[in-house]
């Protein structure tokens, strides 16, 4: 419930302290996120993936906000490997898409386009949002309703 507002704070003051070497780092982290989802490497993509938001929060210089998205990111991290294993070609599509908005975000920030950045950076976290909530709230398993008759002598 939090880590959009986090998130969404945190690309805003990006694009308003970052960097030049920060956002040569945050450049080459996109890189190496890029090959690893290329290369259909899950734990790769999901640790790129939390170098390149821990980059964007270390651009924020927020001494509040990075502590909290620091202990989002290692959930994060965890649960988007799930993200990372497309089980569909819709699925693989999602994940181009992230590699994408990567992108977009890096382009939003080195241009101090605030707006633009937390847009993006709202459609990213809906993007693997659905996914890796069903990983942590899975449907449950499926109970079978006897009668008390039926299990009148059962032990």
């Amino acid at each position: 419930q939090t880590a959009p507002l986090i998130y969404a704070n945190i690309a805003r003051l990006a694009c308003e302290n970052r960097s030049l070497p920060q956002l040569k780092a945050l450049k080459i982290s996109q890189q190496q996120f890029k090959k690893a989802t290329l290369n259909n490497d899950p734990a790769q993509a999901a640790m790129h993936n939390h170098q390149f938001h821990h980059i964007i929060g270390d651009m924020s210089q927020n001494c509040y906000l990075i502590p909290s998205l620091q202990r989002m990111l290692i959930d994060h991290t965890r649960l988007s490997q799930t993200f990372y294993r497309p089980a569909s070609p819709a699925e693989s599509a999602l994940v181009r898409q992230a590699c994408e908005q990567h992108d977009q975000m890096i382009a939003a920030i080195e241009n101090r386009h605030a707006e633009v950045a937390v847009d993006l950076t709202l459609q990213h976290w809906a993007l693997s949002q659905d996914r890796m909530e069903r990983f942590v709230r899975p449907d449950p398993l499926p109970v079978e309703l006897a009668s008390p008759k039926e299990t009148a002598n059962a032990i």
